[in-house]
């Protein structure tokens, strides 16, 4: 429910949305665009998918297919280590959840540009 939110609020910032209900529908999804000449421009994945591949097994993964992959980690557990060190785990951005319009805005905004 929080992703088609997610999605939503982007969708009404301009930005064209894709889902994925887990890791490897994720990897699938990237594959077909960086293939096709229409690489995502960022990625936003969760921490913990209940029953799936979550955000830091499927982010060592899409480095390994895109080493420049710009990514985002998300999750309700602030105090994961992943959330705390997100760089060195090839993230680029991190927001905590729940989060509201604006930051997930300037999130996204400040991983496609690279601002730091």
């Amino acid at each position: 429910m929080l992703r088609e939110a997610a999605g939503q609020m982007l969708q009404h910032m301009g930005y064209e949305v894709e889902f994925a209900e887990d890791g490897g529908e994720a990897l699938e999804l990237y594959k077909r665009a960086k293939e096709s000449g229409r690489p995502f421009d960022v990625v936003i994945l969760d921490l913990t998918v209940p029953g799936g591949m979550g955000g830091k097994e499927t982010m060592k993964r899409l480095t390994e297919m895109d080493p420049q992959i710009r990514a985002i980690v998300s999750s309700g557990y602030s105090n994961d280590p992943v959330m705390a060190e997100y760089k060195q785990y090839g993230f680029r951005g991190v927001m905590a959840k729940p989060y509201q319009v604006y930051e997930l805005g300037q999130t996204v905004h400040k991983v496609i540009t690279g601002e730091d």
